[in-house]
């Protein structure tokens, strides 16, 4: 065999033996790639499974239902003693409006219940009063009628004696003189006995007069006493309105919380509804924590949530709870919401303010404040 021939027969061996190593190294190769994708898809199941039960997002915010402190009545503020910063109890005393005006309402509303009061018991002696008036018209009445059949008997009689002097004139028993003698005395007996029916009449209007008069006088006090008149109770809710009015010259905290925005002054003449200053139940925050749309399926009320604070960092994890949803996107309720219906559209995923309860006691341990940043992650398989 020629130098040649074996040359070509040694590098037939090496190209069959490279080509084998080159198998055997891609063979390894994608074995191990293999593996990685096996580990991979193992991992990614693990956490799926058993950890993929949290959402979080850092665009969080601590909230709260502050009050406004104002004024239910017109005056002028005599003494403020908190300021901004100051800590206040539910109860506690912030500042006096000048009470002289309130307390001279009061003393003229407490006078005005004495005066219908009095009215009342007067109008009570007066039924009284009406009521005698009636009794003692009936004796009136009586007398009168006694009188009117006194004038009419004395008619009668008179009317006898002149029908029997007629008689006798005819005959000229008797003067002309005796004659009409007895004619006056029946005009006279007829006029005594108008004046009578005239005083009976009289009598009986008078007694109808005081009975229409007691009638009224019985109708303004019948069915009620001196606390249960309407003129009294109407005295008497102007007395309360008074105490009132003179009760609200102190203004007092609603409740524990601090004092913020104090925009009030010694001297300064407030009216109704003016805003004094701002009170934040620091005790009672919450945390609107703004959620993308499509981390919110598995979001249920009542879902655990651990909160982190850049007021205190990672050291200090607050614990709390879903209780709502807002009823509409950030943008939804902006001052100028987004007209998509232009044709300039360009899909924005929104977001939704989910709002989280704290636990007071790890507020009290942890103050936080209105506007403070917040990390949240809800653990979606808690119930």
């Amino acid at each position: 065999m020629t130098d040649a021939q074996n040359s070509e027969l040694d590098g037939a061996k090496t190209e069959e033996l490279s080509d084998a190593a080159l198998k055997h190294k891609r063979k390894k190769a994608l074995t191990v790639v293999g593996l990685i994708l096996l580990i991979v898809a193992i991992a990614y199941a693990v956490w799926a499974i058993f950890f993929n039960h949290f959402i979080s997002t850092d665009n969080a915010y601590v909230g709260a239902e502050t009050a406004s402190i104002t004024s239910m009545v017109n005056g002028q503020v005599a003494e403020v003693l908190v300021s901004d910063t100051k800590a206040v109890k539910k109860g506690d005393l912030l500042l006096r409006i000048d009470n002289r005006d309130a307390e001279i309402a009061l003393a003229q509303a407490q006078a005005e219940l004495m005066k219908a009061k009095r009215q009342y018991k007067q109008t009570q002696a007066n039924s009284s009063a009406l009521n005698s008036q009636v009794f003692v018209s009936d004796d009136g009445i009586n007398s009168a009628k006694a009188q009117v059949a006194k004038a009419q008997a004395d008619l009668n009689k008179a009317q006898d004696d002149l029908a029997r002097r007629q008689t006798l004139a005819a005959s000229g028993a008797i003067s002309k003189e005796e004659l009409s003698t007895a004619q006056s005395a029946v005009k006279n007996a007829e006029a005594g006995l108008a004046l009578n029916q005239a005083g009976l009449a009289q009598a009986q209007s008078s007694q109808k007069a005081a009975q229409s008069t007691l009638a009224a006088n019985e109708a303004l006090i019948r069915g009620s006493n001196e606390t249960s008149a309407p003129d009294v109770l109407i005295a008497e809710t102007h007395v309360k309105q008074a105490l009132l009015d003179l009760e609200r010259t102190e203004i007092k905290a609603p409740f524990d919380g601090v004092i913020t925005r104090r925009n009030i002054q010694v001297g300064q003449r407030v009216a109704p509804g003016s805003v004094l200053m701002m009170l934040v139940p620091i005790t009672q925050l919450y945390v609107d924590a703004n959620f993308k749309e499509n981390q919110l399926p598995k979001v249920k009320v009542g879902q655990k949530v651990t909160l982190i604070s850049d007021l205190y960092g990672s050291d200090v994890e607050f614990n709390g709870t879903v209780v709502g949803f807002s009823g509409g996107t950030g943008s939804a309720f902006a001052l100028i919401p987004a007209q998509n219906a232009t044709g300039n559209w360009i899909k924005v995923v929104q977001r939704l303010p989910v709002r989280i309860a704290l636990d007071p006691k790890e507020l009290a341990d942890h103050p936080l404040r209105v506007g403070l940043s917040m990390d949240a992650k809800i653990n979606i398989a808690s119930k």
